[in-house]
């Protein structure tokens, strides 16, 4: 393939796409799963990628740079060197964490997260589907016997199963599943989905807030807002919370927040803290429950912006909820506000939060702001998702 003068400089700049527009020839037509060898305007070696012929990002790029022979050595040796990477992040009290993430870690659509002794494996692009067989052999060889789940995309479920005899949460290796998969992290027990639930069974891009609300908790009263499986709310307990309260519309959300306080009634702090959950929409219980108040609220709604066209609606949206947040949070309490939203920016984002603060009148203290985990590295601009940002107000 060569590309338009443009496409090549954002190539050599380290994007891992190329879309289709920016395709100035090719040789034939590319069927899925193919690699594409990308020629510069000099018909010099330039990248390599996976090629989606339906996909508007044609090319997903693995290599750039000097040419290299993409075989089951290059394949075995770049895993290896991925999985390096998270070699000295955790210890035995963390048994769930992502493996491999995408992009970032050169492997663009692919998303691997280990819980215990269950791997699971997440497409976002088809062009992946073809490799199957070769990648579920190369993840076994680090994690002999261990189960493997199939995760895919909503976008690529149907070519999936009509082409390739694949469906969403169907295990690839390893022994039947009758119930979620239990694994630790930082010493806490939680349940994790990994056939139906979301993203890949659990939200493990929140580790480190999680473990940032546990240092604040002690002795507060705490307002865990689209509270999903109680993530926030159980380190919370475990850091010494009077007490939580889970809100989230999902009857099913907050049945798995009970089940994992129930997985560590063994610990006394968790066991001593008040736990209460209700189901309700979170904005129009913040705007109907004025009499609640909290030592400490937090907010991570799912993303309210899916598509640039709802950026701005998002933004405002992000600055009414921390509005809400804060009259419902006592004097010298802890906002933490958190956005998931990959088109609004981090800045954006955290000025929507800083002018709510503003307008409510009360003093405020900005404690800090964080990103992506280290297990979830975002290494170019459309895989930047994650924010967070932690004011306390007089």
């Amino acid at each position: 393939m060569r590309v338009t003068a443009t496409a090549e400089s954002i190539l050599r700049s380290g994007h891992p796409w190329l879309f289709a527009d920016s395709i100035h020839e090719q040789n034939r037509p590319g069927q899925l799963g193919e690699l594409a060898v990308i020629y510069d305007r000099k018909d010099k070696f330039l990248a390599v990628g996976l090629f989606d012929p339906d996909s508007p990002i044609r090319v997903r790029l693995l290599h750039a740079g000097k040419p290299q022979t993409i075989n089951a050595d290059w394949w075995r040796k770049h895993l290896a060197a991925t999985l390096a990477v998270r070699g000295n992040l955790f210890d035995e009290q963390t048994t769930g964490y992502r493996c491999i993430n995408g992009e970032s870690d050169g492997w663009p659509g692919l998303v691997l997260d280990r819980y215990d002794t269950t791997r699971v494996l997440k497409l976002y692009t088809a062009a992946w589907l073809p490799h199957l067989e070769e990648m579920v052999g190369l993840i076994s060889e680090t994690a002999p016997g261990e189960r493997i789940v199939l995760r895919l995309s909503r976008n690529i479920q149907k070519v999936a199963e009509t082409r390739f005899q694949k469906t969403d949460g169907q295990i690839l290796q390893g022994p039947p599943l009758t119930g979620p998969v239990i694994f630790r992290e930082s010493g806490l027990r939680f349940e994790a989905d990994v056939l139906r639930g979301q993203k890949t069974g659990f939200f493990l891009d929140q580790r480190e807030n999680r473990r940032q609300v546990e240092n604040l908790a002690r002795g507060r009263s705490v307002l865990n807002a689209f509270s999903f499986s109680g993530g926030f709310s159980l380190y919370a307990a475990h850091g010494g919370a009077r007490s939580v309260t889970d809100l989230d519309i999902s009857a099913h959300a907050l049945a798995g927040a009970k089940r994992n306080f129930q997985l560590n009634e063994a610990l006394p702090a968790v066991a001593g803290c008040n736990h209460e959950t209700v189901q309700a929409d979170t904005f129009e219980w913040l705007e109907e429950n004025p009499k609640r108040s909290f030592d400490l609220v937090i907010l991570d709604p799912p993303s309210l912006a899916k598509r640039e066209a709802e950026r701005a609606g998002a933004i405002h949206a992000y600055g009414r909820l921390a509005a809400l947040g804060i009259n419902h949070l006592n004097r010298g309490g802890i906002l933490l506000a958190a956005s998931c939203s990959a088109h609004v920016t981090a800045e954006e984002f955290f000025q929507a939060v800083r002018q709510s603060a503003v307008k409510s009148g009360r003093k405020f203290t900005e404690l800090q702001t964080t990103r992506h985990a280290p297990d979830h590295p975002a290494e170019f601009k459309e895989m930047e998702y994650l924010k967070a940002i932690y004011l306390t107000l007089s």
